[in-house]
């Protein structure tokens, strides 16, 4: 059975790990309304769509059965209540030669080792990899959290389409055939900067992979390839779709969300849009108020302190390890200092919260209907918003949707039952083609 906190211990960890002053009243609001929460947000299966990992934190040593500084690890889902995580092989875009794929494949290779090592040799007893909607729902019913793979950029597979199926047997239900970056099977969203583009939306070879992932149970990710390539693929494409971390672009202008054609072609084609929680797809103008902000206090703090805060320019000119040594303290200097960097900001650069999340679950609800919609955060890839930064904050997006008025089975259908829809239909499309050969 899912464990989690009090409403008010709940907002207790809101203020340790956002480092924001919170009224506790104002989160738990009224007893019974957060009591039926708190009910649903146990009784029903929550799954987040996105999770992403570094593989220093999958070692003997240093491991999510660990409470890490991540956003995401065991103890956080289970404090917050989250059942299912999916967890990332990603892959940034390199060149398009064999070089890259080699790189590229040994990344995701690395990446799926990790995941392995999580569920079978540090935690087989508390976290289980799940492939269905059946295994998801049995390990779930046994008390244990659960795993699930998605690739993030297709590009490890170069030029080879059967890696896809060995993705498949690895456990990868989920694939996005494009990140930031044109691939060799598509063009990306980040093609809208400067209108250049590689393959007018899909390649021939990404047109293929379609096929592919529709035979071998993969589900077609379109939260970062370009709109036409999106278009292509759902057209293309067998089974439903999901976009497994993007918002609603009539919010948000951003080249990551999708406009209402696309949140359409979506709903026809029977996928789920899985919105994300991630602060400039969510409210553009409130995060890059409260970044351009944060970054003056920033300078301001570290000049006082005798610490030189560099240019992004200048730190990717970095060598590699000076790089690293630099990234981590700044964070640490982040950390120090994050308390302070809030107090300043909460007057006059609020925080992208998770009322403003839920307002794009409204939008899409009201747009594409309930059975098209779902929830994910972007964790530990830049994901996270006031009252939801962390995975033991993870009611919080409950509450807010049962003071919406949700009901315990649209709140199902929005944490998981959809998700597990499309699963479902995407591995018997994919039976049905295995048997046609």
């Amino acid at each position: 059975m899912k464990r989690f906190l009090s409403a008010l211990v709940a907002a207790a960890i809101l203020v340790t790990f956002s480092g924001v002053s919170v009224n506790a009243q104002q989160l738990t609001g009224d007893a019974a309304l957060v009591a039926r929460a708190q009910k649903i947000h146990r009784d029903v299966i929550t799954i987040d769509t996105h999770n992403d990992i570094d593989t220093k934190n999958f070692t003997d040593a240093v491991n999510y059965t660990q409470d890490l500084p991540t956003q995401v690890n065991l103890p956080k889902m289970k404090q917050g209540g989250l059942d299912v995580s999916w967890l990332i092989v990603y892959t940034g875009q390199g060149e398009l030669n064999e070089e890259g794929y080699k790189k590229a494949y040994a990344n995701a290779i690395d990446k799926f080792d990790a995941i392995d090592r999580l569920t079978k040799k540090f935690a087989p007893g508390q976290i289980e990899l799940a492939l269905t909607s059946k295994d998801v729902r049995r390990i779930s019913k046994a008390g244990k959290l659960v795993a699930m793979i998605g690739v993030e950029n297709a590009y490890p597979i170069g030029t080879d389409l059967s890696r896809i199926k060995y993705f498949a047997e690895r456990g990868a239900r989920y694939m996005s055939l494009s990140h930031n970056g044109h691939s060799q099977l598509s063009d990306s969203n980040t093609g809208e900067r400067d209108n250049v583009w590689l393959h007018n939306g899909l390649s021939e070879l990404g047109k293929k992979a379609v096929a592919e992932m529709n035979k071998w149970g993969i589900i077609v990710d379109v939260s970062h390839p370009s709109k036409q390539a999106n278009i292509q693929a759902i057209r293309l494409s067998k089974a439903p779709v999901i976009a497994s971390h993007s918002s609603a672009r009539a919010l948000c202008d951003h080249s990551r969300n999708l406009d209402d054609e696309q949140l359409e072609l979506i709903k026809n084609n029977g996928g789920v849009v899985q919105t994300v929680a991630f602060r400039g797809y969510v409210n553009k103008e409130k995060s890059d108020l409260r970044a351009k902000m944060t970054a003056e206090i920033l300078k301001e703090l570290a000049g006082k302190e005798g610490f030189n805060v560099l240019e992004r320019a200048d730190v990717l000119k970095l060598p590699e390890t000076e790089r690293a040594d630099y990234g981590t303290k700044l964070t640490a200097f982040r950390t120090k200092f994050r308390p302070v960097i809030n107090e300043r900001l909460k007057s006059v650069a609020p925080d992208v919260s998770v009322k403003d999340f839920v307002d794009h679950i409204d939008y899409m609800v009201k747009k594409i209907g309930i059975d098209h919609v779902g929830i994910s955060s972007d964790f530990d890839g830049g994901g996270g918003i006031e009252g939801w930064d962390n995975a033991s904050e993870t009611f919080n997006v409950t509450l807010e949707l049962v003071r919406r008025g949700y009901t315990e089975k649209q709140i199902a259908k929005l944490w998981s039952g959809n998700l597990l829809r499309v699963l479902d239909q995407v591995q018997k499309v994919a039976k049905q083609m295995q048997k046609q050969g």
